[in-house]
C-alpha cells in the first residue's frame, strides 16, 4: 500500500476520496487548515513544512462553486488554486522530498464552454473565468514542473459531482427543491454530464501509474428533469413546477439588468436549458475504469 500526502482532505470530494483511501489500506498525511488536518498550512499563503515521507501527492483543495462579486473575490481563485498550488511544489522542493506521482483535480470548466455534446480531451483551454484561467495555469506549471522533475502527473476533469450533500449547482438544485424555490424550465430535456463522487477514488491508483488528462463523467448523461425526480423522490417532494421557456427568458433578461439578486439571468438560463455533455472515452480504455451508475447510485444525504 502507499503513503500518500493530501491536501483538501476536508472538503466533499477530499472527504470521499481519503475516506475510501483510507479503507484500502494506504496511509494519509493531510495538508490544510483544518483541526484534523496533519500538517496545518494555508497553501494559498504560506509554503507547507513537509517532513512525512509518501508516494503520491493529491492535491484535491482549491476555490471553486462560486461567482465573484468583485476584484477581490476573483483574485482569491488565482491565490487560492494557482499560487496554492506553487507553494505546495515549493514545499516540496524545500523538503527534498520528490514523490513517485502527483496527482491533480482539475475541472472541465478549463474547457470554458457552456454547451456541447462528447467534449473530449483534444479541446483547447478556452475557459476564462477566474475560476477556468486558475485551474489552467496550475494545470500549465504542474505539466511543467512534472516532466523537469520526472514525476508522474495525472490531471482528472471531473464534470459536475454528485454525492451525499454536495455543494455547487447541485447543492443549489437540492435546496431549491426542498424549498420550493425550484423550477423546471420548459421540459428540463438539457443533458449534464454528472461523476460519482467515489469514483475519483477507484481511479486514483491506476492514474498514479500511468499519468495523463483525463476528462471523467458517467457513461449516461442525465437530463435535468431526472435529476429534479430522482431529488424529488428522496427529499419526498413534488417534482418542480414547470416555467415556459419564453416566460423564464423574459425574467432572465430583467436578471440581467436587476443584478446578482435577481434569482435568474440569461447566463443561468442557458445552464438550465442547453445540454452539456463530456467523453469519459480516454479514461475507460486507458485506466480500465467503468464508471458508477449515478441515476442509480446517487444519494443527497
Amino acid at each position: 500500500m502507499s503513503k500518500i500526502l493530501v491536501t483538501g482532505a476536508s472538503g466533499f470530494l477530499g472527504s470521499v476520496i481519503s475516506s475510501i483511501l483510507v479503507k484500502s489500506q494506504h496511509t494519509l498525511t493531510s495538508i490544510g487548515i483544518s483541526e484534523t488536518d496533519d500538517i496545518k498550512c494555508n497553501l494559498a499563503s504560506s509554503v507547507p513544512n513537509i517532513k512525512t515521507d509518501f508516494d503520491w501527492l493529491i492535491h484535491i483543495a482549491g476555490k471553486a462553486h462560486t461567482v465573484p462579486k468583485n476584484q477581490q473575490e476573483s483574485a482569491d481563485f488565482f491565490r487560492i488554486n494557482f499560487e496554492g498550488t506553487k507553494n505546495l511544489i515549493q514545499g516540496l522542493e524545500q523538503s527534498g522530498k520528490r514523490p513517485q506521482s502527483i496527482i491533480f483535480i482539475s475541472s472541465v470548466a478549463v474547457y470554458g464552454l457552456e454547451s456541447g455534446e462528447n467534449i473530449d480531451e483534444r479541446m483547447p483551454l478556452l475557459g476564462t473565468t477566474p475560476y477556468a484561467l486558475s485551474k489552467i495555469q496550475a494545470e500549465n506549471f504542474l505539466l511543467e514542473w512534472c516532466s523537469k522533475n520526472k514525476v508522474i502527473l495525472g490531471i482528472l476533469r471531473p464534470s459536475l459531482i454528485a454525492g451525499k450533500n454536495p455543494p455547487g449547482n447541485l447543492g443549489a438544485m437540492i435546496n431549491g427543491i426542498n424549498t420550493g424555490k425550484y423550477f423546471r424550465i420548459g421540459n428540463g430535456s438539457a443533458r449534464k454530464s454528472i461523476l460519482m463522487a467515489e469514483d475519483v477514488a477507484h481511479l486514483i491508483p491506476k492514474l498514479s501509474e500511468l499519468g495523463g488528462i483525463f476528462n471523467v463523467c458517467d457513461d449516461y448523461n442525465p437530463s435535468l428533469a431526472e435529476l429534479e425526480e430522482i431529488i424529488s423522490t428522496q427529499l419526498k417532494k413534488k417534482v418542480p413546477r414547470s416555467i415556459p421557456y419564453l416566460a423564464a427568458k423574459s425574467l432572465a433578461l430583467i436578471g440581467d439588468i436587476a443584478g446578482k439578486r435577481f434569482p435568474i439571468n440569461s447566463n443561468k438560463l442557458d445552464k438550465l436549458t442547453k445540454s452539456l455533455t463530456f467523453s469519459n472515452t480516454r479514461a475507460k480504455q486507458t485506466l480500465n475504469w467503468e464508471p458508477m451508475d449515478v441515476l442509480k447510485n446517487f444519494k443527497i444525504n
